[in-house]
């Protein structure tokens, strides 16, 4: 009938849905990482400077989910289209600092500090993926995006001012560049959010090892930055929300990539921090830990909780080391506690000690006689003698992560496990 379009065939509409799928999770780190440059006054400075966070993480920190309790962070959003970036980063002696620069899809493509350049001072010029990588300490970009996040230790209050002096010897000098644009969210209606997927992937050409997700999705014309919702039919693009909508149940699940427990804790994959072609486990990731490091770096281990990852806040719970069962590390170890919303981020939970992690730096911190280690967490005071000892919860649902910096290589090839979070 004159003004009116045939439906597309099924076939058809069940192969745009399946695309809108794989291109909403594939999409997803590019969006979570131009969310971050474009808050500049939440994490970072101004396009190639860096912002120096000069207190550690509290409940008021919003900028970025999961964050630490341990270390100063100095963040840099740089945008090497308009040339190369020279960063220098300080002597640290004994003190942990890690500089992960990770580009535009949250792959962690090289990490200087500490682990691989050693206690001294060290300079260094990052080109992007069309210059000449020449000379010396000269890093190759695989895109033209970058984020530069920086963690220095902080032992404890009074060595605040010690990591502070190694914190402003980070530098960054390079050409001035634009203000970042504003790009959807992840919540945004399917032409937004697929609009900015194709500028943020027009600027920053996916490698070629990603070409056959690239193929697949296709039917949508992403990555020339020319994306046209408009040339979709209702039909189309009611099969495009329907691929979203699977996307997002998807990612809200563990079935992403898939969790392994073992004793009541997640162990990260080989491939967490530089994910290759695992891209529904890196969407998870950018998700609910954003900038995670890979495990040679730090691991990140989940406990299981009763459900979904929670545990009950109106309940005690304890997490008992033997002697010789501590966390095996070469760098230090905390467990914090985060309360979660309801999109899957986690963030520091408000409480009367202003304790965010427990862990080997703690003041205070009491060993038993025999040499073990309890941890005592909830929302009610544990008793006397074991504040010190104590991570406070909501009276709500939380989730705990271990962080294990510098892991020794029982615990990265599995010899070692945590024990099991037990009701107290």
């Amino acid at each position: 009938m004159p003004g009116t379009t045939a439906a597309a065939p099924t076939t058809e509409l069940d192969s745009l849905r399946e695309a809108a799928c794989e291109a909403w999770i594939f999409g997803l780190p590019l969006i979570e990482i131009a969310s971050t440059r474009a808050n500049s006054a939440g994490f970072g400075g101004a396009i190639n400077t860096f912002g120096h966070m000069r207190n550690l993480a509290t409940h008021k920190m919003r900028a970025v989910t999961t964050p630490n309790n341990d270390t100063l962070y100095t963040s840099g959003q740089i945008d090497l289209s308009a040339g190369p970036v020279t960063i220098s980063l300080p002597a640290a002696g004994e003190r942990y600092l890690s500089l992960a620069l990770m580009d535009a899809y949250t792959n962690n493509f090289a990490i200087l500090g500490t682990r691989t350049t050693g206690p001294d001072a060290v300079t260094f010029r990052l080109v992007g993926p069309g210059e000449a990588a020449e000379g010396a300490n000269t890093l190759r970009s695989p895109t033209n995006h970058v984020w530069a996040l920086a963690r220095i230790l902080v032992d404890g209050p009074f060595d605040l001012e010690a990591a502070r002096a190694v914190q402003a010897g980070i530098s960054l000098q390079g050409p001035a560049a634009p203000e970042a644009p504003a790009h959807a969210r992840r919540s945004a209606p399917w032409n937004e959010y697929f609009a900015s997927v194709d500028a943020l992937m027009a600027a920053n050409p996916p490698p070629i090892t990603d070409l056959a997700l690239l193929r697949r999705i296709a039917p949508l014309g992403l990555g020339s930055g020319e994306f046209d919702p408009a040339r979709f039919s209702a039909d189309q693009a009611a099969a495009i929300e329907a691929g979203i909508a699977q996307a997002r149940t998807l990612i809200r699940t563990t079935g992403i990539g898939g969790v392994n427990w073992i004793d009541g804790w997640s162990y990260p994959r080989s491939d967490l921090g530089d994910f290759g072609q695992s891209y529904g486990y890196r969407a998870a990731v950018a998700l609910a830990g954003l900038a995670a490091l890979p495990p040679v770096e730090a691991m990140y281990m989940r406990g299981k909780g009763e459900s979904r990852g929670l545990y009950d806040g109106a309940k005690a719970w304890r997490l008992h080391f033997p002697a010789d069962r501590l966390p095996a590390v070469d760098s230090f170890w905390s467990l914090s506690l985060y309360e979660a919303t309801s999109d899957g981020q986690f963030f520091f939970t408000d409480n009367p000690l202003d304790r965010y992690a427990i862990g080997d730096r703690t003041l205070g911190l009491t060993y038993n006689d025999d040499g073990s280690l309890d941890i005592w967490i909830g929302h009610e005071h544990p008793g006397e003698g074991r504040e010190n000892n104590w991570l406070p919860a909501p009276d709500s649902p939380f989730a705990l992560f271990m962080r294990a910096y510098l892991p020794k290589a029982a615990m990265l090839e599995g010899a070692y496990r945590l024990p099991p979070v037990t009701p107290a």
